[in-house]
């Protein structure tokens, strides 16, 4: 089995194919034929060793979002069938790796069916970071008519958030430098203020009292718990947790341990289908390109997700 892989943490650089033994499904999993993988931070986090080694020698596998078919099926499930078309969230730092691979076994609780009209490229860049909203919502916990602040509003986290706040019937105050302001009012900001260090006072200027809760996609962390109103709360995405201020409380939010979440999963899979949630490809490049999206992404502005083609 081919993968993508760092046998050693560093430079995109470090990003090597290798020939690998083939997976197999076990008690409660399938095995999904990838025909497409996302490319996130994440993955270029795992590649230079900030995740640590996973208790294991390697090598490491990248990848937290796929798309592609199933190919085996495990013992205890019978709700998967080999050739069925799939969107996945594996975990890569568990026991199979990530979706950097031809072959990826994960738990079928993992897995929703690619909704009907959507190819493969798009469908592998919607789970990790729809479903990274999604928590951070659900622990924000706003009624409809309250307002939510939002940093890094035009990377794929962050437009999330913003059109599930919007289904939700929440209001959107958003941040984007110039060149994104269309873009972030596209996809439904009720206000669109400059991104950057004075965001809280931004936010201040249309709601006075501060915002009802804040997703800080661009990790600002302390530097925009003033836009909160006090006895608010915020979500955060790297494992910051505070302390904040004026009883404001802070929801650190790691997906990983929300990856067996059927019921979210398909909540997005439906939203994807009806268009609720918008599936924004910036590049396809194939998976030998691999170091070339690592560098890509690195570098910054790419608007949409970079996704490595393994079909």
């Amino acid at each position: 089995m081919r993968a993508i892989a760092v046998t050693q943490f560093g430079g995109p650089e470090n990003l090597q194919e290798l020939g690998l033994p083939e997976p197999h499904a076990g008690s409660r999993e399938v095995r999904v034929r990838v025909h497409a993988a996302a490319v996130n931070p994440t993955d270029t986090n795992l590649r230079t060793g900030a995740y640590g080694d996973g208790g294991h020698d390697g090598p490491w596998i990248p990848g937290a979002d796929l798309a592609g078919v199933v190919d085996e099926v495990g013992p205890d499930v019978d709700w998967w069938a080999v050739g069925d078309r799939v969107m996945a969230l594996p975990v890569p730092m568990g026991p199979h790796g990530g979706a950097y691979a031809d072959q990826v076994v994960l738990p079928a609780a993992s897995v929703v069916r690619l909704p009907e009209g959507i190819d493969f490229v798009p469908g592998s860049t919607l789970l990790m970071n729809a479903l990274t909203a999604r928590v951070v919502l659900q622990e924000l916990a706003l009624s409809p008519g309250q307002t939510l602040a939002v940093t890094g509003a035009a990377g794929a986290f962050g437009g999330y958030v913003i059109q599930l706040a919007k289904a939700d019937g929440l209001t959107v105050v958003a941040d984007a430098s110039e060149d994104d302001t269309e873009l972030v009012r596209g996809l439904g900001a009720d206000h669109v203020v400059p991104r950057g260090d004075d965001f809280a006072d931004h936010v201040r200027e249309i709601v006075p009292d501060g915002a009802d809760g804040l997703a800080d996609g661009a990790v600002q962390t302390e530097r925009v718990v003033a836009a909160i109103k006090d006895g608010g709360a915020m979500g955060t995405i790297r494992g910051w947790a505070g302390p904040a201020v004026r009883d404001i409380t802070v929801h650190p939010v790691l997906v990983f341990e929300h990856a067996e979440r059927s019921d979210l999963l398909d909540r997005l899979r439906g939203q994807a289908a009806d268009g609720t949630l918008t599936l924004r490809v910036a590049q396809v490049l194939p998976a030998e390109k691999a170091a070339e999206a690592h560098r890509l992404l690195e570098a910054g502005g790419v608007r949409g997700r970079l996704v490595l083609d393994f079909s």
